[in-house]
């Protein structure tokens, strides 16, 4: 009796993934293995090469590769950016320091739109009742006005109302409708923002 115990603990313990039968080749990253190694080579260089108030410069390299970049926006030398011809942004909007734009999927941020500080964006996730451990992807939307303050994770799919804020460490799983003030993990609407 106690050998069948161990039996079924031992079978508890087993990985119920065998990444070993990992494949993302229908992952579309759209552009070559080379140009995608010379974007990160100049990401790595350019970016924490130039000085703070440089975002003319840094935004200039992103519509270089692809980007779609409105006119006054700020971006920082510590921000990250995975595929940039993946990603929209509008007029005026700032990306803080450290935030990362994983851009497997496409991400379109609004115009006068704030993404504060170790703001994770993330399009990438896997499907955890496969057992190959396959990619998922989906697009992420950021409306016109938001903020999304420090350190907050929006997950692959999400879509941020216009004029909406995203309270600081929230983590975001579900769309946010426009005009409201949320917060926490996961993030929910508490109250509507209003503009004086």
């Amino acid at each position: 009796m106690a050998s069948n115990l161990q039996s079924d603990s031992e079978l508890k313990d087993l990985p119920l993934v065998d990444l070993r039968l990992y494949n993302q080749s229908g992952f579309e990253r759209g552009r070559s293995g080379w140009y995608i190694l010379i974007w990160w080579f100049v990401q790595a260089i350019a970016f924490p090469l130039s000085i703070h108030n440089m975002d003319g410069f840094r935004c200039q390299i992103l519509r270089i590769f692809g980007a779609k970049i409105g006119q006054g926006v700020k971006i920082r030398p510590t921000a990250r950016f995975t595929y940039p011809w993946k990603v929209s942004i509008g007029d005026y909007s700032w990306i803080g320091d450290d935030v990362v734009i994983y851009s497997l999927d496409q991400i379109a941020i609004g115009s006068h739109c704030v993404i504060s500080q170790k703001s994770y964006l993330c399009t990438g996730s896997h499907d955890l009742n496969d057992i190959a451990f396959s990619l998922k992807t989906a697009p992420i939307s950021v409306e016109n006005g938001a903020w999304i303050a420090t350190d907050c994770f929006i997950a692959p799919g999400v879509k941020i109302g216009a004029n909406a804020v995203i309270g600081a460490r929230s983590s975001v799983f579900s769309d946010i409708p426009s005009q409201q003030v949320a917060w926490g993990s996961p993030c929910r609407p508490q109250y509507q923002r209003e503009i004086n």
